[in-house]
């Protein structure tokens, strides 16, 4: 195995043991609120220090992208931390939460861990060699199209600028498929969808901790992974599709009428 991705898989495991620790008693955590609709408690914090040190210790020259602690410089190794994917699942005592830990490397991903600790569930990636779900070799499912797909999706909470072209897209998509979920934790979505449980996935305005790790899942399990116009600055933008070839298409062709100028660059 990629020891790199051996790192991060000890870092997930240790920072996730903060997670489950502090999970049984929530009414004890102190909660600050970063703007509309975003918390972090002190959980966020530690489990993120937790995933810091143990890279840290190890490669010490890399640099560090951190959702609470932000940029920590270094060489060309840059590893992306969501220390609590789904935070506000996890305030409310909703089991649905993930730690995403990614390293790009002269701008493209090279290995992507997303750790559920609830579940025990380990995604891990490393280019080249596949996707795994606890050592098990993952596929994205090979659906044709819409009919019979099952989507996956993040509702706007906090920046409300996109909502009108949100929710024709959702019109559109929910039409034709199984059913469209949305579970809360972006990382896992994309775990998901490289394990056959979602068929697609989209969103608007995430940040690169949110699914950096989880679009090397994806295309290592098979998927396709864009930004919403069909190119390849979703790590960028934030704008993202997600899944296997023909519903990504399928999906792509959907959401482009929803498109603006603004909502595109």
């Amino acid at each position: 195995m990629n020891p790199m991705l051996n790192i991060a898989i000890r870092a997930a495991r240790e920072a996730g043991r903060v997670l489950t620790r502090s999970f049984n008693r929530l009414d004890t955590l102190t909660i600050t609120d970063k703007g509309k609709n975003e918390f972090v408690s002190e959980v966020d914090r530690n489990a993120e220090q937790v995933i810091i040190d143990v890279l840290r210790d190890k490669y010490p020259s890399h640099a560090i992208l951190a959702e609470e602690s932000g940029s920590h410089s270094g060489n060309e190794y840059q590893w992306i931390i969501d220390p609590l994917d789904g935070t506000t699942n996890y305030l409310h005592g909703f089991p649905q939460f993930s730690i995403s830990i990614g390293l790009k490397v002269k701008g493209r991903m090279e290995v992507g861990v997303v750790y559920d600790p609830i579940k025990e569930e380990m995604f891990t990636s490393s280019r080249g060699e596949g996707a795994q779900l606890n050592d098990r070799k993952i596929r994205v499912t090979n659906r044709k199209g819409l009919p019979g797909a099952l989507l996956g999706t993040g509702i706007p909470y906090r920046d409300f600028r996109f909502t009108q072209n949100y929710l024709g897209m959702l019109q559109d998509l929910i039409q034709d498929t199984a059913g469209i979920r949305r579970p809360g934790s972006a990382a896992l979505d994309f775990a998901y969808v490289a394990a056959g449980r979602l068929d697609g996935f989209w969103e608007l305005g995430l940040a690169q901790w949110d699914f950096a790790a989880g679009s090397l899942l994806v295309r290592e399990a098979g998927g396709v992974v864009t930004d919403i116009g069909g190119g390849e600055h979703y790590l960028d933008t934030g704008n993202v599709i997600a899944g296997g070839l023909k519903v990504h298409n399928a999906m792509l062709r959907r959401i482009r009428p929803h498109l603006d100028s603004q909502l595109s660059a």
